[in-house]
């Protein structure tokens, strides 16, 4: 390899020279667990990390140093999404725009095929109880271009990585029979909408076991209530001397996952305190039992899950 200032200049990713010291880098692999940088699938840039501010600027990259999403978080760890993010396909085109409002989707969303080509317009519109947001389609596009759905009317199909389904849309809400795969939880589903609102649906999985469900999806809880919880996590834990000694106090975050079984697994650490108080936290959350898995489509599904937990001097 040449060793020219000029050589170095041409390759490197822009992100170098935009870096300053009060950013972050956090090295991700392909399924976004952390690693090191040698080994890294992706990676983020969090903007002025080391500061405080009511909103973080976050950037993910792909390997190649071209740009993957943008969007800002009022947490520096980033999981406190607000307002517009922006993604983008390996070769810089845009594909898709959404809008965000205490982390949840709300306003406007466009997404665009690999191609540039349009593929949807639409809107994601708060729930009347507010814990979930319902999406509204306006325009459609297939992937040969044609306009399936037009000023909300028609038919919509959605494809992901390991998910598809397909039905009818009046005045841009689900409505009628819609079939479904979905190859992460291994069924085939019908599900039925009158103008949006989900009326009962019927799972089969490959072992060709049936489900009825008149829920889509359901949240992990402990079996003796969330306050239940709570009240554990309080009772439990316990100070470090090091975090007693140097007169700590704060906020810190632990995420981790409600498995299928009801079982707490991976804990992490979003926001730390340090002098042992994030190990205790890990401690004392998985030690708690007892929970009733959440479920999509009658099925137990794998749910992350987060938690603050206060310290007070």
């Amino acid at each position: 390899m040449k060793r020219s200032f000029h050589f170095l200049f041409l390759t490197l990713p822009m992100w170098i020279f935009s870096q300053n010291i009060t950013d972050k880098i956090i090295y991700y692999d392909s399924i976004g667990k952390d690693v090191s940088k040698e080994k890294h699938f992706s990676y983020r840039i969090i903007k002025d990390y080391y500061t405080e501010k009511d909103l973080y600027q976050i950037k993910d990259y792909y390997k190649s140093g071209v740009l993957e999403m943008e969007g800002n978080s009022k947490t520096k760890d980033g999981f406190s999404r607000e307002g517009e993010y922006i993604y983008y396909y390996k070769n810089g085109k845009k594909k898709r725009i959404e809008n965000y409002i205490k982390s949840r989707l709300n306003g406007s969303f466009s997404e665009w095929y690999e191609n540039g080509n349009p593929k949807l317009k639409a809107e994601y519109i708060e729930s009347e109880k507010g814990f979930s947001s319902n999406l509204k389609i306006y325009d459609f596009w297939n992937t040969k271009n044609e306009q399936m759905v037009k000023n909300g009317n028609g038919t919509y199909e959605e494809i992901r990585e390991k998910y598809a389904a397909k039905g009818n849309v009046k005045n841009g809400f689900k409505d009628g029979e819609w079939k479904g795969i979905n190859e992460v939880t291994n069924y085939q589903y019908t599900d039925i909408y009158d103008n949006g609102k989900f009326i009962s649906g019927k799972s089969i999985n490959s072992e060709g076991k049936e489900r009825q469900y008149t829920v889509l999806e359901s949240r992990p809880l402990p079996e003796k209530g969330i306050s239940d919880f709570y009240k554990f996590i309080g009772a439990n834990f316990t100070k470090t001397k090091e975090a007693v000694l140097n007169k700590i106090s704060g906020r810190l975050v632990v995420q981790f996952v409600i498995e299928k079984d009801g079982k707490i697994v991976e804990p992490k650490i979003l926001k730390s305190l340090g002098y042992g108080l994030d190990e205790e936290a890990m401690r004392v959350v998985t030690s708690y039992e007892n929970w009733t898995p959440g479920q999509q489509r009658g099925v137990p599904v794998r749910v992350l899950y987060s938690i603050p937990i206060t310290v007070s001097n």
